[in-house]
Formats: structure tokens, sequence, C-alpha cells
């Protein structure tokens, strides 16, 4: 649930509009006018546009002369492609343990996992969080070790003034569909302030022009007229990201595990994730909303790592987030409705049993509290109103008087059911 289709209708003049402009250009043109305005998003001294994430952290690696023999430290947790371009490249990645109330690598794992032999770290901000890396970037500086900053899913963001994309020695970008900013065929950046290393990029993303090993990693004009278009926006639809995301933290504080909101911070919210006690109860609610799970396992447990050598820290935190995270539908185009929906499923469904709501219910109605049949039954205004409201502030009802229990009941069956329409 990205609001692809929402955004392509709002728009939709626009978008034809540009795509008339792109047809009647060579779609092999400079791209420049992308990257200019990434440079300019992230501070950095260059920017260089490909044609996807993947291949943006590949050929970071490559750039940095990352080869067999040496080993990267990454995170455990995170998309595969954080660390199978580790592999692509020839060398061994070391998986870290997670801090688990930020999901991001671990400094004590990082130092423990350090061996003489690693040459990098691929530092992946997860799902348009950031955390301080202040600690860690003096820890490469000390031991020599170059820092990459993945940070395919955190464009926008920022911490104390810090904005993504310009931490380290090289950040990587993503336009993959799902991201807050998309392409129409996907995309990449590589972001630095490297004069050498981005012209290696460049020529890496072009057949190394020949005179390298290199790949057909072009963006396609059209596909930067789209993200450019897209950039314009990104503001506006974090702000409404955001928005959305404070609906999600007020009304489910007391029932899941939310990420902290560290002060300082401007999250982009490209995903919105939440942690439930076990994962017996975040699958159910993942039928239940036909959600997504970012991550269902450790990156070692992959099957492809059965036959890559690693290494591995001991990393039951990122097991037990894998276990028990979920992620939440949350983009731009989203209606009020659908968020209560949402809300409320999750909050009945954890609910269930000790529902504060159905108990006082009962202690007015009885235990026989639930009647389908009261569904075709009509009532009055002001017994919709007292149910709404006992929902609201479940002791509400203790305080009212009111002489029709009948009528109550109806109100409370019509709600409920609206409360847990396609939830069963």
């Amino acid at each position: 649930m990205t609001g692809w289709n929402r955004e392509y209708l709002k728009h939709k003049g626009e978008y034809l509009e540009l795509f008339d402009k792109s047809m009647q250009k060579e779609q092999e043109s400079n791209v420049e006018f992308l990257e200019n305005k990434l440079k300019l998003l992230t501070g950095r001294k260059y920017a260089v546009a490909c044609s996807n994430g993947t291949d943006a952290l590949h050929f970071a690696l490559r750039s940095l002369n990352i080869k067999e023999g040496d080993e990267v430290l990454t995170t455990n947790f995170s998309w595969i492609s954080t660390a199978s371009c580790i592999s692509m490249v020839g060398a061994t990645p070391v998986f870290c343990e997670i801090d688990i109330s930020s999901y991001h690598m671990s400094l004590d794992s990082i130092k423990r996992m350090y061996s003489d032999k690693v040459k990098a770290i691929v530092y992946p901000h997860l799902f348009g969080n950031m955390s301080d890396t202040k600690e860690i970037l003096e820890f490469c500086k000390e031991k020599n070790i170059a820092f990459i900053e993945d940070a395919a899913q955190s464009l926008g963001a920022s911490l104390n003034g810090v904005r993504a994309g310009s931490i380290g020695d090289i950040s990587t970008l993503s336009f993959n569909a799902n991201k807050v900013v998309a392409g129409i065929a996907g995309g990449g950046a590589i972001l630095t302030d490297d004069k050498d290393k981005a012209e290696i990029i460049k020529k890496l993303r072009r057949h190394g022009n020949n005179e390298m090993l290199g790949y057909n990693s072009k963006m396609l004009l059209m596909n930067a007229e789209f993200i450019n278009f897209r950039l314009n926006r990104i503001k506006e639809w974090q702000s409404k990201r955001q928005e959305i995301a404070k609906q999600y933290d007020e009304q489910l504080k007391d029932y899941v595990t939310i990420q902290p909101r560290t002060n300082g911070l401007d999250h982009n919210y490209h995903k919105y994730v939440i942690r439930l006690p076990n994962k017996e109860i975040r699958d159910k609610l993942k039928n239940i909303l036909n959600a997504k799970i970012h991550y269902d396992k450790p990156l070692s447990e992959n099957v492809m790592y059965k036959n890559i050598e690693y290494r591995k820290d001991k990393t039951y935190g990122s097991k037990i987030v894998c276990d028990t995270i979920l992620t939440l539908p949350i983009h731009p185009y989203m209606t009020q409705s659908e968020i209560d929906k949402i809300i409320n499923i999750i909050v009945i469904t954890l609910e269930h049993k000790n529902n504060k709501f159905v108990n006082n219910m009962k202690k007015i109605l009885g235990n026989d509290l639930f009647d389908k049949e009261l569904l075709k039954e009509t009532t009055e205004d002001i017994y919709d109103y007292i149910v709404e409201k006992t929902y609201q502030l479940p002791e509400y009802i203790e305080d009212v008087p009111f002489k029709n229990k009948t009528k109550l009941k109806i109100a409370f069956n019509k709600f409920y059911e609206n409360l847990t329409r396609n939830t069963r």
C-alpha cells in the first residue's frame, strides 16, 4: 500500500505532460539536472545516478577497491541488498547485532566483530529513521575503515541538522517503487565528496568506459524526470507521513512497541513499524491487516548464505525483532477512515478478551452482549453517542444514567460490527 495510484491520479495531467516532453528527447540524455538536485538535498559535492539502489551499493564498494579477502561490517537486520553487494565484490560480510530500539547497528557489536581484514562498514538507516553515527564514524577513522551510508530508505530525513545522504565516505540512495520518492523504473544514486571516487562510479555505470570491467546501469531521461518531479514534493509528502505516524504513535503506544522519537529527528516514515508481544500475535495481526513484515528473518538466515562465506555476532536482538515486527500502511494519500480502521483493528485484536470497552459495557448490559440479530434494529442518536464515547473513554458509561438497555445494546452491536468489519 504505497498510494502510487492515488498520487498518479492527482497529478495525472502533469505526468502526461512530462511523458510527452520526455518522449521527444533522447532517453540516454544527460541527467545532471537530477544529480544537481540530489547534491542540493544532501549537501554532497558529487552525485551519480544509476539504475537502482543495489547497483549504487555495489559501485560504492567497487570504488573503494573492496575485494576478495576483505571483510565488510554490516547489520544482520535489513533488506538483502545491504549485504549481498558485499558478496558481489568477493568480500566477506560480517553481520553485526542491532540496537533493539532503533533497529540500527550496535557500536558494541561493531567493535566485537572488527578484525584486521575489515575495510569498510555498510550502515543502513532503516525505515526513514536516523541514529547518531558520531561514535561509529570516530571508530572507523581510528581503524581506517570506510563508512558507506546506505540511505536508501531515509532520503529527506535528518538528525540534528545532519541530512541522510551526507554521512561518511559514500552514501547511496534508492528510488525503488516503494520508496518515499520513487522512479517509474526504480533508480539509484551514489553521493560522495571525493571527486576520484565519483569519476570511478561514473565509469562503472557505463561499461567501465572500456577502461575497467563495468556495467550497464544508466538512468534513462524519463525516469530521471519523474524522480525530479517527485522530489519537488518530498517535504509535503514527508509532512503528511509524519501526521499519520503521530496518530499511530498516540493511539497505539499503550498496546504495542513503537519507535521512540529522538529529539532533533526529522523522520521520513518510509515505513511505520511496530513490535508485538510475540510472533503468534504478530502473525495474526499481519493476516487480519494484510500487512507486511520488514524483515522476517536476520540476513544471515537467508538460504543464499548456506553457500556464501560470512561471519556474524550473536544477534539475538535481530531475531527477536524479526519475530515481532510489523509494518503498518503509511503513505501521503491515506484517508482518515483508513487510518482509523487500522488503529481500531489493532486495538480490538489486542484487547479481545480483556477489552476495557467490552468489559465496561458488560457491567451495564450483562455477559450476553453480542447479538447479530440486533444489527437489523434501529436506535437513537443518544445511544450511538454513549457507545462511541465509552469506546474513547471506557469509564464514561459508569457515570451515565440511561433508561433503555435494549437500545444501548443495539447501538453497541452496530458500533462493534462497524469497528471490526472485515477483521475476522
